[in-house]
Formats: structure tokens, C-alpha cells, sequence
């Protein structure tokens, strides 16, 4: 799992963005230094130091581990008289430790820039970012210089409009001091915007957040202050959307003549018309026979075909992935880790509809404490306090329990006792120093992602599954493992006495091993023209570190995943649909690769809702287009049994009996509409 929960830090310093020594110019001796913390569940886990010097000069260091993965950063920036860089040198290694090396160079002629991943140049005015992600003194600059240029905003090289604004402010006091910091508000640059603090002089102060941030050194103790006004400020930002973006309904709705997809059975079902009454499916039946009710609203559904709302079985949940979800079509979903707290403010805020999202079913993570210990949960050393950890999540009504890497391999089943005791299913990570089929065999109900069914046959002894040899061992040797021996048929065959099922996570390793620098990941393809320019340049950008000699072998390993995954359906295993990765064009995206995999297009759909509803025991509302179900119904134009990916052509989405249009959901968060 990457830490997509850091939304301003993905745009602050996933940063591929560093300098190469060879190409800064001398630095003169600073004026200032700002240092800052990262801290990670509230311990450090890197740091920054930015060092400024006269003429808008500015050389900055940054490096974080998360779980053996984070950035190795030098930048060295030069801004100009109005604020914007006039040259930038960026190197070294970024989130997964593939190579950066980007440099930008003006002169009166204009703006040239190459990198890894992309090259151009520019005659006209603008501001440079960095191609993955803005570093904190580039985007603090940003702000300055798109704050005096108020509603006309500022032009982004190589493309895009950043417009900013306040939206929060507080006096802090800590260690004997106080400051006046504002949050700003960048948009026009990804999903959402990107927010920071700055202090008064308009430099960067930090970013809070409930796992994961970065404070000014010194101030680390103000984190959870300015956490709190932040997420006010946000849940506004929301809550504003939902008012302009939802319609309930005071009559009926009729779609008629329209294809229905019957989840239960995996058919289609043409030319029937469906009514809707608020919150609840009326009536399903032939077009010919149906009986409209009087003043309903009719929706033509010729050429149409209505499924149930989709659902995303792994999810990481943050507010504007709400608005993804629904434009998407996905009204219902698990959070499989997350801070406890805002969790329950996101969930309060979209099953109240005070901001646009699915449902959402939670599970809890727990883990074991150390280096690689997971960005959120609760961590634990004792069967003692793996049990108090399982009653607190089920105290709280979670509904499943998620173990992680870094756990100690015997308390897994007093955990998996306690949950099954409670009513909770256990899942997770396959913790270091055991096996997938140990797990199960201590009693997971359900494995997350599809490299942990290799490790089962590839990991060694002194493989270490708490850091990313978890992706490079199955991506060197995957596509060499014969799937046809008998250690996959008995491994298999416990996982059916287990009733074991597999959240295979495809999509998050699609541009994993096969995304090239330069070259538009596969796993956004589809949707690459419809991004905001940024999300655009960090799709150039993806992938694992690969050469020349192992190049399509990581490649083929992903073949291999696919191959896999058709062998589990083929025997059984059910195979749930879950991102960990951009929320809701991602389902679409990991339907498609269950197709592509070898699974029928009605099957996936099954798997994204009858299957999904059932283990989490909703099928009895939710999952099927049936009378008396809650109405929550997805409208796409063509008919994705066919052709799965007529799924991203959404035209209308019900949750709950509130109506939403895509295209407007779509257009708030900077993505274009579907053809």
C-alpha cells in the first residue's frame, strides 16, 4: 500500500524532485535555514532542511522512510523577480527508489525542462512545477505568487491554471513561542487542492496529518491543532460541493427500456424498466407491462444499461475520494486502514450527506511496532493487547480486522479467535516470517493482494516482506514459477477448505511492473486525457526501478499475476475488486484487468457487487437491482457485459435515492467527462 492518505504530501514530496550535484551552480553561504520533521504515527520518520540564500536562491535536502520505500532528495531552485523559478535541478531517488534526475532552464527565449519522463519547453510565461509532485519550497512559492495574482490565477508550465486562496488561519503557541500560520488552498493542479501552511513571510510551515506530516522542526507539537482546523476547513470545502453537486428526488424515477444487469445471476436482462421511490427500488420488470407512476420523472434507457452501485472492497478513504467514488459509480466500499478518528468524520459526513460519498464498511489495521510498522492502526506486542486492540475496533463497529507485515506471526490466531469471537473477519498483509497458507491456515478469512499469493512459493527465509522486496521478489521471479505444479494446486485447494477469499488488488500493480518513465502508465491509459495536468505527469512517471536485463521479465511476472488470478476464479476462489490506488476510475480500471485476466465481463460486475455484498453480509439491501432494495443504481451508456470498459460511461448515479450526473462530479475535481 502506497500512503495515498497523504494527499498534500503527494504533491509536496513524493517528489522524484532533487538536484544533481553536477548541475547546481555554486551556492552561496545562506541568510536562513528552515529545517522540518517528518513524523510518522507521530514518531520521525525524515527530514527536510531548506537553505535560502540571497537572489531567490534556494537549496533543499529531503528524505523519509516509510516501510523501507520513501524519497532521497537535492533540489536546487532559482526564482525570479516575480516569484516564479527561473531554474530548478532536481535528482536523486524517488517513493519506490527509481531515479530522478528533471531540470529546468529559463532565458528570454522562454522556458525549457526535460526530466526522465518528460521534456518541452515553453515561450510564454508561467510557473514551472516539478513533474511528480511539488516540493514544499516550490509549492510555497507557487502560493505566494498565485495569491497576488487573485481570480485570474497563474499559468502552469507545461500546461494548467493554479489558483489559491486562504482557507484557514491560527495563532500557535510551542517551546515558548507563537506564530501566525495560514492554510492555503492551491487549485487547478490535481483532485483537489493542494493545501499547506505557510507563516507570514508566506514560507512553508508544514502539513498536518493524522499519520503522516511534516512541521517546521520544533513545532512538531502543533501537529494535531492545526490537523484539527485543516480538516474544519475541508469538511466546509465538502460540504459546499454536496450542496451544488446532489438532487433528492421528490418523485419517482422510471428508467425505462432499459438493460438490467441481474447481479445475482450474472445476466443481463433487456428492455425492462425500473422505478425508484426515494431511497428504494419499487419495481423491476418488462417495459411493456410496467405501470408508471403518476409525475414520476422518466430516463430514457434505451441503449442503457443499469447495474446495482459498484463496490470498492479496498479502500484508504480521504474526502475528495468520495466525490471520485460516486462520479464513478461506486456507492459502496471498505476502508481496509485509516486513522480512526477522521475515518469516523469522513463516514458521518457521507452517510449524512453532508459531503458526496459510498457507503463504507471498516476494517481495522493491526500491526506490530518498529521500523516498518504500518502508517496507521494500532500496533501491538502481547496477546493482552492484540485482543484489547480487537475489542476496540469492534466496539467502534468495524467490521473486519486487518493484520500487517510487520506483526508478530504467533498472534495471529488469538487475533483471528478474538475477531471470529466478535463477529469480525480477519484479513491482511501476510505478516514477515510466515506464509500465505499459514495465515489461513491460523485463521485469515481473506488475503489482500496477489504478490502475497506468490510469496507463498517465492519468498526465502531471508526475505524481508516488511519492505518492498514484498513487490521485487515476485516481479523478478513470478513469470519463471510454473502455476501448474503441485504446491499451487494443494495451496489452492486450502483456500477452498478455508472459504478463503482474495482481494487481489490488480491495478495497483499494473503500473507497478509494467509502467516506464516517459511512457503513460497502464493502469491510467484509459483515462490519461480526462486528468488534471498533473495527475497527467505523474502517470509518466510510474513503476518499479527496472534495466535493460530485467525489463520484460517484470513484465511478464505481471502476466503472471493476471494467469494466477484466472487459476483461483477457474477453481473457485472468490476475487473481490478493490483499488488501493485513485479511487474510483481505478475500479473501472481493476475490472478491466479481471476481464483481461481471463475472467467474464458478468462475472466481474458480479464480483463488484453480488460477490461484495455478500461478504459483507448486505446482500439483503444492497448488491442487486431487486424491489424493496435501497436504491443505489449505476446508468452507463452501452453495455459493459460486452464490453467492460463501456463501465467508465457513466450517465447517472443513485445512492441512497440522491442523484448525481458523473460529468458534474467529475468536472469539480478537474477530471473531463467520459465519451
Amino acid at each position: 500500500m502506497t500512503p495515498r492518505g497523504w494527499a498534500t504530501l503527494a504533491l509536496i514530496s513524493t517528489a522524484a524532485l532533487a538536484c544533481s550535484s553536477s548541475s547546481v551552480r555554486a551556492a552561496t553561504a545562506p541568510v536562513r535555514t528552515l529545517e522540518y520533521a517528518m513524523l510518522s504515527n507521530g514518531k520521525p520518520s525524515g527530514r527536510e532542511v531548506d537553505r535560502y540564500s540571497l537572489n531567490g536562491v534556494v537549496d533543499s535536502e529531503f528524505e523519509f522512510n516509510d516501510r523501507g520505500r520513501g524519497p532521497k532528495i537535492r533540489a536546487h531552485y532559482e526564482f525570479g523577480a516575480d516569484g516564479a523559478p527561473v531554474r530548478v535541478d532536481v535528482s536523486g531517488t524517488n517513493y519506490l527508489k527509481a531515479p530522478v534526475d528533471e531540470h529546468l532552464v529559463a532565458s528570454g527565449a522562454g522556458r525549457a525542462w526535460r526530466g526522465r519522463a518528460e521534456q518541452g519547453s515553453s515561450s510564454r510565461p508561467g510557473f514551472y512545477l516539478s513533474a511528480d509532485g511539488a516540493s514544499a519550497v516550490e509549492l510555497a512559492a507557487l502560493a505566494r505568487v498565485a495569491l497576488r495574482a487573485g481570480a485570474q490565477g497563474v499559468a502552469l508550465l507545461p500546461g494548467g491554471l493554479a489558483r489559491a486562496e486562504v482557507l484557514a488561519d491560527a495563532t500557535i503557541a510551542s517551546h515558548g513561542h507563537t506564530a501566525h500560520v495560514r492554510e492555503i488552498g492551491i487549485s487547478g493542479i490535481g483532485f483537489e487542492p493542494a493545501t499547506l501552511w505557510v507563516d507570514d513571510a508566506g514560507e512553508y510551515f508544514g502539513s498536518p496529518g493524522s499519520y503522516f506530516a511534516i512541521l517546521r522542526t520544533g513545532w512538531e507539537d502543533v501537529n494535531s491543532t492545526l490537523f484539527a482546523r485543516q480538516s474544519e476547513a475541508e469538511d466546509a470545502y465538502y460540504a459546499r460541493l454536496a450542496t451544488r453537486l446532489s438532487r433528492r428526488p421528490d418523485h419517482a424515477l422510471a428508467f425505462e427500456h432499459v438493460q438490467v444487469f441481474d447481479a445475482e445471476r450474472a445476466e443481463m436482462i433487456v428492455d425492462q424498466t425500473v422505478i425508484v421511490d426515494r431511497d428504494r427500488i419499487v419495481s423491476v420488470g418488462p417495459a411493456a407491462a410496467a405501470m408508471i407512476p403518476a409525475g414520476a420523472e422518466r430516463i430514457d434507457g434505451t441503449g442503457r444499461t443499469l447495474l446495482p452501485g459498484l463496490f470498492d472492497m479496498h479502500m484508504h478513504s480521504r474526502s475528495v475520494d468520495g466525490i471520485l467514488d460516486i462520479a464513478s459509480g461506486v456507492t459502496s466500499g471498505r476502508d481496509v486502514g485509516n486513522d480512526i478518528e477522521r475515518l469516523a468524520q469522513i463516514q458521518q459526513h457521507w452517510s449524512q450527506g453532508t459531503a458526496i460519498g459510498p457507503r463504507l464498511w471498516k476494517a481495522g489495521v493491526i500491526d506490530g511496532p518498529g521500523r516498518y510498522q504500518a502508517p496507521t492502526g494500532m500496533f501491538v506486542e502481547t496477546v493482552a493487547d492484540a485482543v484489547a486492540a480487537v475489542n476496540r475496533y469492534a466496539d467502534l463497529g468495524y467490521v473486519q480486522i486487518k493484520l500487517y507485515s510487520s506483526l508478530n506471526p504467533e498472534l495471529i490466531a488469538p487475533i483471528a479467535a478474538a475477531a471470529h469471537g466478535r463477529g469480525l473477519r480477519l484479513s491482511g498483509h501476510v505478516p514477515n516470517g510466515t506464509s500465505a497458507a499459514e495465515f489461513v491456515r491460523r485463521g485469515a478469512d481473506e488475503l489482500q493482494h496477489i504478490n502475497f499469493v506468490f510469496l507463498n512459493f517465492l519468498a526465502s527465509e531471508s526475505t524481508d516482506t516488511r519492505t518492498p522486496e514484498r513487490f521485487t521478489v515476485v516481479a523478478e521471479n513470478a513469470a519463471g514459477f510454473d502455476l501448474d505444479s503441485p504446491a499451487v494446486g494443494d495451496f489452492i485447494r486450502l483456500l477452498l477448505e478455508h472459504h478463503t477469499t482474495l482481494d487481489v488488488t490488480l491495478a495497483a500493480f499494473d503500473g507497478m511492473f509494467n509502467g516506464r518513465p516517459g511512457s503513460v502508465s497502464p493502469s491510467f491509459a484509459p483515462v490519461f486525457d480526462r486528468l488534471p495536468v498533473q495527475a497527467r505527469r505523474q502517470a509518466l512517471s510510474e513503476g518499479l526501478p527496472v534495466t535493460a536485463a530485467n525489463d520484460q521479465r517484470y513484465r511478464d511476472s505481471y502476466v503472471a499475476m493476471l494467469r494466477l488470478t484466472k487459476k483461483l476464479f477457474d477453481a473457485g476462489v472468490p476475487i473481490l475488486v478493490g483499488t488501493d490506488s485513485t479511487p474510483g476510475i481505478m475500479l473501472h480500471r481493476e475490472l478491466e484487468l479481471e476481464v483481461q485476466a481471463g475472467i467474464p465481463p458478468l462475472r466481474a460486475l458480479q464480483n463488484a457487487t453480488w460477490l461484495a455484498a455478500s461478504v459483507l453480509k448486505q446482500q439483503g439491501t444492497l448488491g442487486s437491482i431487486r424491489p424493496g432494495k435501497k436504491a443505489d443504481l449505476l446508468l452507463i451508456e452501452g453495455d459493459p457485459g460486452t464490453r467492460i470498459g463501456d463501465i467508465r460511461r457513466g450517465r447517472l448515479v443513485l445512492r441512497d435515492g440522491v442523484l448525481f450526473e458523473p460529468d458534474r462530479l467529475y468536472a469539480a475535481i478537474g477530471v473531463l467527462p467520459a465519451p
